[in-house]
């Protein structure tokens, strides 16, 4: 059996221009130390991350516990933002229309399509093996609803403000198993999207 350990990233620096480069706030910093905690019993045998800095810090302690290197996939990085930003209106569209995207924005079936092209090379080259990926919220959320068509806008909201959340999928081959969540540390991300909701279901 193959186990993936997804690994959301711990809380970042939000107001940092530069998404790739985003780093983590100090409470996020600490908080990967729980990451690390947890994997260091989960025997991991390789680790994968998007390039993205905050992916890859979140499980750099853990890495250098087993001595191993962290390969980056340019495909498991987070969502393109466009024009428009971040609100309830916004994540309803996404999820209600895999091929809707603001201006200069992915679509939720693009991120998904590179997302498991990603995955999916993971899983046959390493079978049968222990495998950490640093991820984000939108990119999980999008496997995740690869593997249970059931995933929605509402499951999306609930884990946005995990950071970090370790998820384990299990594997017979390229064959889902099914999952559970390992680690959930709640920081808030998008308190405004949060108050967008409860006025549109006033």
């Amino acid at each position: 059996m193959t186990k993936i350990y997804f690994v959301r990233h711990a809380q970042p620096v939000h107001d940092w221009e530069n998404d790739s480069t985003r780093p983590l706030t100090d409470e996020g910093i600490s908080d990967s130390k729980k990451v690390t905690e947890l994997l260091k019993t989960a025997e991991i045998n390789c680790f994968y991350s998007s390039p993205y800095k905050r992916s890859v810090d979140t499980i750099l302690e853990s890495s250098l516990f087993y001595g191993a290197d962290i390969i980056t996939d340019e495909r498991l990085r987070e969502r393109q933002k466009g024009d428009g930003g971040n609100n309830y209106g916004m994540f309803q569209k996404r999820w209600a229309d895999f091929s809707y995207c603001e201006e200069g924005g992915e679509s939720l079936g693009e991120v998904q399509a590179r997302n498991i092209e990603a995955f999916i090379k993971i899983l046959t080259n390493q079978k049968d093996k222990n495998i950490a990926i640093g991820t984000h919220g939108t990119a999980l959320s999008t496997i995740l609803n690869y593997y249970n068509p059931e995933f929605g806008c509402e499951d999306f909201l609930r884990i946005i403000d995990y950071m970090p959340y370790i998820i384990r999928l299990d594997f017979n081959g390229l064959k889902y198993l099914g999952n559970q969540e390992l680690l959930i540390i709640e920081k808030e991300f998008l308190g405004k999207a949060r108050a967008d909701k409860v006025v549109a279901l006033k």
